[in-house]
Parts: structure tokens; C-alpha cells; sequence
């Protein structure tokens, strides 16, 4: 005897749970996605271990220039490259890098920090600058933090719900933060295609340097942009006469290690620029006898073809130049 077909309620009942099943299915799979990648969108950058032992990590234009922002506000504190790594590790792991409106609750932007939990206004929780500013405020505050292990020291500051999640991006975070303080050499790269942004030539260059690194650290750029506060100091910037070329001296001690010498502040402020050359509008970028050049296919940081580059490396870099598009 054949097996009495199914009645169509049981029918309804086998169809409902195989589409809830399938929608699981999705979700589990675009969740284990984000775990893995630290967020949506096509990678148009990566940085490289300076160790030479292959380690990568790729993220996306968006994700370079909050980065970027999250390390120049944490060295303009004068902090050490382990501050940055935790808050790079905590960004990544709470919103991916990105500075997003929505989360747990009232939790918004890059560390998902809560306006009814004190961290600030809605608008200062959004802005990228105040973001990395309070968190660090609050990292300083944690006793020992830089020899505790990452995920305890961002729990401290974070009080997540999930204490051991930070530690699943500090390979990720130690790359991305010893290229971004400058420690590390030439390992960031990105592409450099224009997006949608309008923003671009000098102009646009200084303000969103002096938006990172402070009114002190840019006196000539803060100059140019209205600003009432702006200091001097010993690193204005120059505008080279095509109109396209912006000049940013370096100085320091070599060597210090917390991004402040002159080695790690040029490859600082040169990875800096590479992170926002999509949204900025940059075509070049060279520091210490290296070029990056946007839309090349491999990205690489080449040895530099402008003239005086070599003679330039052996007497010592002491400049960034930045040449964009307009």
C-alpha cells in the first residue's frame, strides 16, 4: 500500500519549518561572516606584519579611516602603541570599525558606548574624535592596563556582555596598530579609488589632519582651516606650488617607540594618509625613498621615482609629501 500523502495543514506545518530552517541557515552564515571579518564590505585595503611571517589583514576604506582616527587620537595622547591596540581590538569587535547608528539598546557608534550610560550625547557618541577620546579616558584609568591580557583591560573599559570576545581580534588589532603609530614600516595599503566622497585636494587634506592629530600637532594646517586655537609648533605644513602637493616635516627621536620620533611619525602620518586616500581624493603618498601610488593592483609601497628620493633617504626622511587628485 502506498504511504497516504500528507494533508495539506501538515503540509503548511513542513513548509513553515523548512523556511524558518533555511532563514537560520542565513543568519548563522552572515553572522559567522561578520565574526570573522569584523564587518560587511568588498576589502580595498590590508596591512602586513613587518615580521615578514605572512600575517594579513584586509577590512574595507571605511574601516582604514576609523582606524586611522583611532590611532592619531590615541598617540596624540602620547599613548603607547598597546592603548591603541586595545581600542583597535574593542572597535572591531563592537562595530566592526564602522560608526554605526544602531546596537544593543542605545549603544551607537565605533565602542558602542550608551548615552544613558554616561559616555555622552548621541551626536558626541558619533563623532569618531570623541569616540576614541573617552574611551582612551577611560582605558588610562584601568591600573596596569598595558600588561594586562586585551580582552581584560577592554572589559574593564567596556563591561560587555561577552568579556572574552575582544581577544579573537588582537592579531588583527597588533597589525593594524603597529603599522597605523608608525612603528612598522610600508605594511598598509589600500587602493585608493575615489568614493563618493566630494572632499578632496589640500584643503580638505589639512582639515581632516588637524580633525585627527589635533590643532598643536598641525599648527600651519589648523591655520588655513579658521582655527582660533591653533599653536605653533615645529611641523607646520607647505603647499608646493602645482597646488596638488602638501609637505608635512617630520621630527623627533628615532626610535621612541610610541609613534612620537621621526621615523614612526612619518611612517605614521604617511599610513595615515594611505588610509584616507579614498576618501580625500589621494593619488600619492611618499615618505622615507618609498611611493604608494592609488590604483596600482598589487598596492604596494614601491622604492620612490621622484627626483632627489635617494639622496633624500640617505640624509634621513624628514618629510611626508601627500600629492592628490585635485
Amino acid at each position: 500500500m502506498p504511504e497516504p500523502s500528507p494533508s495539506p495543514k501538515r503540509r503548511g506545518r513542513l513548509l513553515r519549518r523548512g523556511a524558518a530552517f533555511m532563514v537560520l541557515l542565513a543568519v548563522a552564515g552572515y553572522l559567522a561572516v561578520q565574526y570573522v571579518t569584523g564587518g560587511p564590505g568588498t576589502p580595498g585595503c590590508a596591512v602586513v606584519s613587518g615580521k615578514g611571517d605572512g600575517a594579513r589583514y584586509e577590512f574595507t576604506p571605511e574601516q582604514a579611516v576609523n582606524a586611522a582616527t583611532i590611532a592619531a587620537v590615541g598617540t596624540g595622547r602620547k599613548l603607547p602603541e598597546r592603548a591603541v591596540t586595545i581600542a583597535l581590538a574593542t572597535a572591531l569587535q563592537e562595530s566592526g570599525l564602522r560608526n554605526i547608528g544602531h546596537g544593543d539598546r542605545d549603544s551607537l557608534g565605533l565602542f558602542q558606548q550608551r548615552p544613558s550610560q554616561g559616555w555622552g550625547t548621541e551626536k558626541e557618541i558619533q563623532d569618531p574624535i570623541y569616540a576614541s577620546g573617552i574611551f582612551y579616558e577611560h582605558l588610562v584609568k584601568v591600573r596596569g592596563y598595558t600588561e594586562l591580557p586585551l580582552t581584560v583591560a577592554a572589559q574593564r573599559v567596556q563591561r560587555s556582555g561577552f568579556p572574552e570576545a575582544y581577544a579573537k581580534h588582537e592579531p588583527d588589532a597588533t597589525l593594524l596598530a603597529a603599522a597605523l603609530t608608525g612603528r612598522s614600516a610600508a605594511t598598509l595599503t589600500c587602493e585608493g579609488l575615489p568614493g563618493t566622497s566630494s572632499a578632496g585636494g589640500t584643503d580638505s587634506v589639512r582639515a581632516a589632519l588637524v580633525r585627527d592629530f589635533g590643532q598643536d600637532a598641525l599648527q600651519s594646517a589648523a591655520a588655513e582651516v579658521g582655527s582660533a586655537k591653533a599653536r605653533p609648533t615645529p611641523a607646520p605644513t607647505v603647499i608646493e606650488s602645482d597646488g596638488r602637493t602638501i609637505v608635512l616635516p617630520v621630527s623627533g627621536e628615532r626610535g621612541s617607540g610610541t609613534g612620537s620620533g621621526a621615523h614612526e611619525r612619518g611612517w605614521q602620518l604617511a599610513h595615515w594618509a594611505v588610509a584616507n586616500a579614498s576618501d580625500l581624493h589621494i593619488q600619492r603618498v611618499s615618505y622615507a625613498g618609498r611611493d604608494w601610488i592609488a590604483g596600482n593592483t598589487d598596492s604596494r609601497w614601491r622604492a620612490s621615482t621622484a627626483p632627489g628620493a635617494a639622496e633624500a633617504e640617505s640624509s634621513g626622511p624628514d618629510s611626508v609629501r601627500i600629492v592628490t587628485t585635485h
